[in-house]
């Protein structure tokens, strides 16, 4: 008989309705429950393509032995972290502060008060590597609540304690200069990876934010270090396995060093930023891997996780079903053998095939398959052949059990989504992706924005999550939003942008100009979770940052600007200590010295010199520059139009550009390649 999380929105709780465990979802009748009945509450914290979640709940939460014995002795509380990233911060750090290490699925026990006194991650069936077992845990923790309520109650009380001293204070450490972003290069360069690229050893994450700060610091100071470091890395995974070399997009991380075996889900969030950070690689450099990786990755986004609605669905799992044997198994659809190759290619092509891909006899994954690579020393194929393999093979693919698709729609990542999209684009001259990306837009402001511009995280199937948007939401939708007003010189994207700046401002700042995770009038949790670092995306504290300084930016606003600034002071303070951590911080930052540029395009909608011009514009390198195009307009004009076309004439009755930066206009410009000389090195 399904639990109490079937009538929940999230597919990952959905997934859990099922279990013998009585689950419950986050809420304060669970914690009434708890208290009624005097146990502890376990809370057990994942999401729906997360590998070992999986494995935790088939040993654990679907045996009727351990599910009797958590429902006698605890209130079981079952959290999507995509959905509720607030209670997973908070709870997170806590297992960190007390393990050293973290990850899903989270397994936290704490009290009616909801303050925690023991901690962990995944547990076994059955003790293994110094590790106990789940039914271990369960025991011991039911021994120490029934023996030694004191000492738990104390432990739980100090915890909470040493948690609520550690907020921040980074307001006053002043915004970032010249020589603390040189110091985060020198930082990077120490923890560089000279030979496969990347950043430190095992596993190995995508580094997207990192690589987009590498990009802006070489357009502003011409680094060629900062640049080969970008460019290396993104070749090295490009030709890895953490690359779908047929169907494009990129696994969550590489379990190795060398970026050859991925952990497989495919998270959006992931493909959105390489989708971006590969775009504006070949926007510096011309690069033909880039721009093929830029839209093969959009190109999969759009495929495989686009939704009904027009949103963007949250991941792929790792796993799916292996169709020898019919278990679930990670990388089951991806992975090939040399006589797979040539049943679908035939002899001669699946020999070719193998070589070019690196797909062995032994195998390079587990049970002699192997995952798709681009060896340096693979064979030359002549690419009219070569795409006729990849369609083969990716047709064969397609007849595969396929993974499942966790199909909620996260603000967050649906903005970086429009962000990738938009430029994308615009610059390979794809409109059908500016399409895409104004869909999803859409979305957002029909489903998850409210009445007085509040977001709400997460949606399925056209209709709103319960969870209220936290600071990552506000930032990363308005980052989308300003991206198309910049691509399709539509000012209503500005507009939009602009009422969650301001609500950025109203709901999330302190006084002291840094940021909270979460709203003033949010649900109270045991700690207002507050992290500037980067995880796998933007923290929403520099999010929010890059998205004030460029709605500043376009409307000329002081306090927007201001507000960037003081929340820069957390890069100022850790931008040279942890420069892996800080990313998109440092890249802001790289946006704040180099003004940012302010880009006014006008001309006549019809007139082809105007697109040229446009393009030209969101072409240029220069760090974060804002770009406005469309009809010249007085200073009076709607307010739904751009700022920045206010009281912009046409010189000699042409498409004119505008550049200025720091309170200084270059020369107006009708030739495109004046612009790109004043915007950076460009490739129109």
């Amino acid at each position: 008989m399904p639990n109490r999380l079937a009538n929940e929105t999230s597919p990952y709780l959905l997934q859990h309705a099922d279990n013998p465990v009585d689950w419950w979802p986050w809420s304060p009748e669970a914690f009434a429950e708890a208290r009624e009945r005097g146990v502890p509450v376990h809370l057990s914290v994942g999401y729906a393509s997360c590998h070992w979640c999986h494995v935790l709940a088939s040993e654990s939460f679907e045996d009727e032995l351990t599910a009797t014995y958590m429902n006698e002795h605890f209130v079981n509380i079952k959290v999507d972290r995509e959905e509720r990233p607030d209670v997973d911060a908070v709870y997170m750090e806590a297992v960190q502060a007390a393990t050293g290490q973290g990850g899903w699925p989270m397994t936290v026990f704490m009290t009616a008060d909801a303050e925690p006194f023991y901690f962990g991650t995944y547990f076994p069936p059955e003790p293994r590597q110094g590790m106990p077992s789940f039914m271990q845990v369960l025991e011991g923790v039911r021994t120490a609540w029934v023996g030694r309520p004191e000492e738990v109650a104390e432990v739980a009380q100090r915890i909470v304690r040493d948690l609520a001293g550690r907020e921040l204070d980074y307001g006053k450490s002043g915004t970032p200069g010249p020589e603390e972003l040189a110091r985060a290069l020198l930082g990077l360069t120490r923890e560089y990876d000279a030979v496969y690229g990347g950043f430190g050893g095992a596993p190995k994450f995508p580094p997207s934010m990192v690589l987009e700060f590498l990009l802006r610091h070489h357009a502003r100071t011409g680094s060629e270090g900062a640049l080969q470091m970008a460019a290396d890395t993104c070749e090295a995974m490009a030709r890895g396995g953490i690359y779908d070399q047929l169907g494009g997009g990129f696994a969550r991380y590489s379990v190795d060093r060398e970026w050859k075996i991925p952990h497989f889900e495919k998270m959006l969030y992931d493909n959105a930023l390489l989708c971006r950070v590969y775009a504006h690689l070949w926007r510096a450099t011309g690069s033909d891997l880039a721009r093929r990786v830029a839209l093969e990755t959009a190109d999969f986004m759009v495929r495989e996780l686009r939704t009904d609605q027009g949103g963007f669905a949250s991941a792929l799992d790792a796993d799916s079903e292996d169709p020898l044997t019919g278990e679930h198994v990670e990388g089951a659809y991806y992975a090939w053998t040399p006589a797979q190759l040539r049943e679908v290619l035939g002899e001669a092509d699946g020999e070719l095939a193998a070589g070019y891909f690196g797909v062995t006899e032994e195998g390079t994954f587990e049970h002699g398959t192997s995952v798709l690579q681009l060896p340096q020393d693979g064979p030359a194929v002549e690419a009219g052949r070569l795409a006729g393999i990849k369609e083969r093979l990716l047709a064969a693919r397609g007849r595969r059990p396929a993974p499942g698709r966790d199909d909620k729609i996260v603000a967050a990542w649906n903005g970086l989504a429009i962000a990738a999209l938009a430029e994308c684009g615009a610059y390979f001259e794809r409109p059908d992706l500016v399409e895409r990306a104004t869909e999803a837009a859409d979305l957002l402001v029909r489903v998850h924005m409210d009445g007085r511009g509040r977001l709400s995280r997460t949606s399925k199937d056209g209709r709103a999550g319960a969870n209220d948007g936290v600071l990552e939401d506000y930032g990363d939708v308005a980052e989308g939003f300003l991206a198309l007003a910049s691509v399709t010189g539509e000012g209503v994207w500005l507009e939009f942008a602009g009422f969650l700046a301001d609500l950025v401002l109203d709901r999330f700042a302190a006084e002291d100009g840094s940021l909270y995770d979460t709203a003033h009038d949010a649900e109270k949790l045991i700690r207002r979770p507050q992290d500037p670092t980067d995880t796998a995306a933007p923290s929403g504290w520099t999010a929010a940052a890059g998205a004030l300084l460029s709605y500043a930016a376009h409307t000329g606003s002081q306090a927007h600007r201001t507000a960037a600034e003081r929340a820069l002071g957390v890069v100022h303070a850790l931008g040279p200590r942890v420069p892996r951590f800080i990313g998109h911080g440092l890249s802001v930052a790289e946006a704040l010295l180099d003004g940012p540029r302010e880009v006014a395009v006008v001309g006549h909608p019809e007139d082809p010199a105007l697109a040229l011009l446009h393009r030209t514009a969101l072409l240029g390198t220069a760090p974060g520059a804002v770009v406005a195009a469309g009809l010249p307009r007085a200073a009076d004009g709607d307010d739904g139009e751009f700022p920045l076309l206010a009281e912009r004439t046409l010189v000699h009755d042409l498409p004119t550009a505008y550049v200025c930066r720091h309170f200084v206009c270059a020369r107006p410009t009708t030739d495109p390649v004046e612009l790109a000389e004043q915007l950076g090195a460009i490739r129109p």
